[in-house]
């Protein structure tokens, strides 16, 4: 019962005056109280440091760059960071990968946790889900941190890191400013945005800073008419063994269904508003306070998916039987102390977030290919025995907790010898409530609790994380440094609750299989209650040397690592972590007007957790894999006279290294049974193993190419400042599944280009811009999937008249817009 189309509901300015865009090493953004355009400085190594100075392949926007690149959402940024992929199945349900590091995680609510981590400030924010889609204003920077970064950020960290860094508090003064934004996308709706903040100063040691923002998208996928008949089934004693166990169909008995009531053009808008207070308070000279908080409300109408079906004949249009829509609501609070012991500067940091999330989707797909194609709608019926429609739509709610702390020390940032290290706790709840309904089914197969499910999720999943960490840095010339890390970590998580069908329906699982009565409120009885932890280390070395000031060469050996978790499937053991090493040279120089940086690197992924859909639609995950990715990313950029050109790309050739077997074991060998259940025996049930994807399989979702290219020029014009700007972005074909047969129903995704231009002029204390982003209108996707198996509502066989659905994914039609601001 756990479809990868229904996943939503299943789970539920580096500171630089610059206007270039950068990809691996360089960054651009608003230097406060900087003239020096090559005075770069991030925060990626947890202490501030001028980029070109890092021994890391960093990709850095700031506050003006996003603005110029109309960056408002996560997708959006992601355009600009050429190692980095996203997958989306709506707003507020995305998943990033670094380098290719993707086996096709399906993000289902009881599967394994993302690869890449991301923070806002100092706290991590990362779920299952992935991270939180925060509407990108009064942003300092964005940091995308490539490659392994367990040492200093730990869990989920494997692939790299993303660093939301905001604005804070000034006490320089009393400003503010505000900006509309009129927009239209093609074959859509009207949209726009307001956004504002303001910078108050308390007093000479206190300021405050209020922000706010609300965005209109508007829609343009339409849902259109359509109708589908399921037949109808009765149960008959049909080999004669006296038992009326099999599903016959009915000539002439059909239930016909409409989508009449749901019709709608540019059903997919989406409202998004919220807010961010921060106040900084400097206790003296050494001692500063930051305490925040921040919400966000997002609201979201109808699918983002165009449906590719006999029923559609028109890209941007779908055909959908119930009701879909999904509210995410988050707010996050965190508090910050920065201050001196003797020379060292110590941070102390905590925060806590509540997230929820309700979602409801279609599932008739389900129904249709499943239930009723293949019989099984003989079971459902009301409570007189009548047949009944089998249609089946999702409801799902799902609430998230998340607290976190972390103590870290510094020495001195000129000693010959330097260190950072400290301690870090977190612990994150996932509430699971996901309802499959069926509307009027006998109260026999209904589960108990519930008005009409036929299926229920109800679970609380934990992890809980610990750990301490270092790195120590000693400068063995004054040109060459190297550098020793490591990260002392230990999970515990956990899975308990109830998922399944009634008893009624179903004498082996569900309500069938409990062993005791109701630990998570709402669920009728627990069917599950397990849990997996596990210490290790993970290192880290690295070794740089500066050539002269303007050239610094680097090597690095890291490790990241993803903790395990645990199947629900009562059969199958609990997944153990997952590691990536990343052997990794790179360099950073600077000739006047030009910046060149790169690095080339290759990364073996070890015991991958491979999820797939299993017997029942369940989510298993396996440590099955051994992949390794060969890359290499680099960007080139020229900045003279009012004109900027910037040149980003990577080549990721990631291939897994051993078969993918349907049953894991030590030899890889797809030709033998082996042990199902980590008794450590081979369990003679066990049907023939087959080969799920063979050697040398390029992994999914990431391209072996990505590049983009911006080119800006900014000139006076009757006294006021003009510029215009075109960017253009590639993103290369890719597989949309690791698994064989799977990728051959879906097909691989196409390659697709967007290109962006704008306009526009800049006072004093105001600005106005035109734009177009996706001028030429691509139907770029960036998923694709079904509402059941592949192999099913995928139709391979032929077994439906009207052929497999599937739901693509595609990046926003062209949008055009007119936006303003007015500095006071």
């Amino acid at each position: 019962m756990h479809s990868v189309r229904a996943l939503v509901a299943k789970s539920g300015a580096v500171l630089l005056a610059s206007t270039m865009l950068c990809s691996t090493g360089a960054a651009f953004a608003q230097q406060a109280n900087s003239n020096n355009d090559d005075d770069i400085v991030v925060t990626a190594s947890k202490r501030e440091q001028n980029l070109q100075d890092v021994p890391m392949a960093i990709t850095a926007l700031g506050t003006e760059k996003l603005n110029e690149l109309q960056v408002k959402e996560f997708q959006d940024v992601v355009k600009f960071l050429p190692s980095v992929t996203i997958q989306t199945l709506g707003p507020g349900f995305s998943q990033v990968y670094f380098r290719g590091v993707a086996s096709g995680e399906n993000a289902n609510h009881s599967a394994s946790l993302p690869t890449v981590g991301t923070y806002l400030d100092e706290m991590p924010i990362t779920t299952i889900q992935g991270a939180l889609d925060i509407h990108a204003y009064d942003l300092a920077r964005v940091e995308a941190l490539a490659g392994p970064q367990g040492t200093l950020y730990g869990a989920s960290s494997m692939a790299g890191t993303i660093k939301l860094v905001t604005n804070k508090p000034d006490t320089s003064g009393t400003y503010g400013s505000a900006g509309l934004e009129l927009n239209s996308v093609a074959h859509g709706d009207i949209g726009g945005v307001a956004e504002g903040f303001v910078n108050a100063k308390i007093s000479d040691s206190a300021a405050l800073r209020l922000v706010g923002w609300y965005r209109h998208d508007g829609g343009y996928i339409d849902n259109i008419a359509g109708s589908r008949t399921y037949p109808i089934y009765t149960l008959q004693d049909t080999d004669g063994d006296g038992e009326v166990d099999t599903p016959v169909d009915l000539p002439g008995d059909e239930i016909t269904q409409n989508n009449d009531q749901y019709v709608e053009k540019d059903y997919n808008g989406v409202d998004t508003y919220g807010a961010r207070l921060a106040l900084g308070i400097e206790l003296d000279d050494e001692w500063i306070l930051r305490p925040t908080v921040m919400g966000q409300i997002q609201n979201a109408d109808g699918s983002f998916a165009q449906e590719r079906s006999s029923a559609v004949t028109r890209d941007l249009q779908t055909v959908q039987y119930n009701p879909e829509r999904s509210e995410d609501k988050w707010i996050q609070a965190a508090l910050t102390i920065e201050g001196k012991l003797g020379n060292w500067d110590l941070t102390v940091t905590g925060g806590h977030l509540r997230r929820k999330t309700v979602v409801d989707s279609d599932y008739s797909d389900y129904a249709y290919f499943y239930d009723a194609l293949y019989g099984y709608s003989a079971y459902i019926r009301d409570d007189d025995d009548n047949p009944i429609s089998p249609n089946q739509y999702i409801h799902g709610i799902d609430r998230y907790k998340k607290s976190f702390f972390e103590a870290r020390i510094a020495s001195p940032a000129d000693a010959r010898v330097r260190f950072i290290g400290g301690v870090f706790w977190q612990r994150q709840s996932h509430n699971i409530e996901q309802h499959y309904i069926i509307d009027d089914i006998a109260d026999a197969i209904t589960v108990t609790g519930t008005d009409s499910d036929i299926w229920l999720t109800k679970q609380l999943r934990i992890d809980r994380d610990y750990a301490a960490f270092g790195e120590l840095s000693f400068d063995i010339t004054d040109r060459l440094t190297i550098t020793g890390g490591g990260r002392l970590y230990k999970f515990d998580n956990s899975l308990v609750g109830f998922f399944g069908y009634s008893a009624g329906y179903s004498s082996r699982t569900g309500e069938a299989a409990c062993f005791a009565g109701p630990e998570v409120s709402g669920s009728p009885c627990t069917n599950l209650d397990k849990s997996t932890s596990d210490t290790d280390f993970i290192p880290k070395v690295n070794l740089t040397y500066k050539v002269n000031d303007d050239v610094l060469v680097y090597g690095t050996f890291s490790r990241g690592f993803r903790p395990g978790g645990i199947n629900r499937r009562g059969t199958l053991p609990p997944y153990g972590p997952d590691t990536l090493d990343n052997y990794e040279i790179g360099w950073k120089t600077s000739f006047g007007p030009v910046r060149f940086n790169g690095a080339i690197y290759q990364e073996d992924w070890n015991n991958i957790q491979l999820s797939f859909l299993g017997a029942n639609g369940l989510t298993e995950i396996r440590n099955a894999g051994i992949a390794r990715i060969r890359g290499i990313e680099a960007d080139l950029s020229y900045r003279q006279n009012g004109f900027s050109l910037s040149l980003g790309g990577s080549y990721n050739d990631a291939e897994i290294r051993k078969d993918f077997c349907k049953i894991a074991n030590p030899e890889f060998d797809c030709t033998i049974d082996a042990d199902l259940d980590g008794s450590g025996a081979i369990d003679a049930s066990n049907e023939e193993n087959e080969t799920l994807a063979p050697a040398g399989t390029q992994l999914p979702v990431t391209a072996k190419f990505k590049g983009n290219a911006v080119a800006r020029y900014d000139f006076p014009v009757s006294g006021f400042d003009g510029h215009i700007q075109f960017a253009v972005n590639y993103i290369g074909k890719r597989r949309s599944d690791l698994r064989t047969y799977e990728n051959a129903i879906v097909g691989d995704f196409d390659a697709y280009t967007t290109a962006d231009i704008s306009v526009g002029v800049k006072g004093d204390d105001w600005s106005a811009e035109l734009f177009a982003t996706n001028l030429f209108d691509s139907r770029g996707v960036v998923n694709s999937a079904v509402q059941c198996g592949e192999s099913i509502c995928g139709d391979p066989d032929g077994i439906s008249s009207t052929g497999g659905v599937f739901y693509d994914n595609v990046i926003r039609p062209r949008l055009i817009g007119l936006k303003v601001s007015k500095d006071f």
